[in-house]
């Protein structure tokens, strides 16, 4: 584990990057990140996270009890240590987690590199309009829970790499494939050229989704809650519905993506 570094100034250069977590978030970090709390922070530091930790920020009241999770930081890696009153001065709110780092984005993928990238027998999960953080999060904790092999988000979709999607996610995003940016057309047209059977969730859909047969390469596409998919996208899917009670067809999508996942993967 690197040496502690005392912080003892909320206005120290050092930790600049922590200052103001929330309105930061706002406008985006270019290839820096944000990770809060202990389970993020082991995700990001596990060997298959493509992402890199370019430092730590950890309350003195934690220090002692996160040498395990902390060993496998590299040595030059700065590891800054405060009290809970300084860290709470830096990020803008009471931290009670005590725990948070940033991180350095690895390259970005192409949905077509991506998707090439991927096993002959794959599940895709695609999101086109879902801009909620907390949805976004949560159907990336879906997708590592039931095994997908990678998520693509439209350029409209909430950035999975922002800080309260991190943490929904509970460090999902973080370990599992994603590309994002396009048009929903262009993420189908890169699905259909890679050879994957597009299933689109909608109320309306055509085929049930305990009816589907699940072909070799598969994508499930969900869209915002409220306007749904566009006509123009569930013209180019097999629409696929969630049969529910009578007089209530509204479920959350994150809630949806769960549903059919399981159904999609588990038979």
């Amino acid at each position: 584990m690197p040496a502690p570094l005392p912080i003892h100034d909320p206005d120290d250069p050092r930790i600049a990057p922590y200052r103001a977590v929330r309105e930061r978030d706002v406008v985006g970090r270019g290839e820096r990140f944000v990770g809060e709390g202990e389970v993020v922070l082991r995700l990001l530091l596990a060997p298959d996270c493509r992402h890199e930790v370019e430092s730590v920020l950890v309350s003195e009241r934690r220090i002692e009890g996160l040498g395990d999770l902390l060993a496998p930081l590299p040595p030059e890696t700065p590891l800054y240590v405060a009290d809970q009153a300084v860290m709470d001065a830096v990020v803008g709110f009471h931290i009670h987690r005590g725990v948070l780092a940033i991180g350095r984005r690895a390259p970005a993928l192409g949905a077509a590199e991506l998707l090439a990238s991927l096993p002959e027998r794959a599940l895709v999960v695609a999101l086109v309009g879902v801009s909620n953080h907390d949805n976004v999060g949560a159907i990336f904790r879906n997708a590592a829970a039931f095994g997908a092999d990678a998520v693509l988000l439209d350029a409209s979709s909430c950035d999975p790499l922002y800080r309260k999607a991190i943490r929904v996610s509970v460090g999902a995003s973080l370990i599992t494939p994603f590309a994002r940016g396009g048009t929903g057309s262009e993420m189908l047209d890169a699905l259909e050229a890679a050879g994957f059977e597009t299933l689109a969730l909608s109320p309306a859909g055509a085929v049930r989704l305990g009816d589907v047969e699940r072909a070799p390469r598969a994508a499930l596409m969900l869209g915002a809650e409220g306007p749904g998919l566009p006509e123009s996208l569930m013209a180019r899917a097999k629409t696929v519905r969630i049969d529910m009670a009578a007089g209530f067809d509204s479920l959350n999508v994150a809630t949806t993506g769960a549903v059919a996942l399981y159904a999609l993967t588990r038979g």
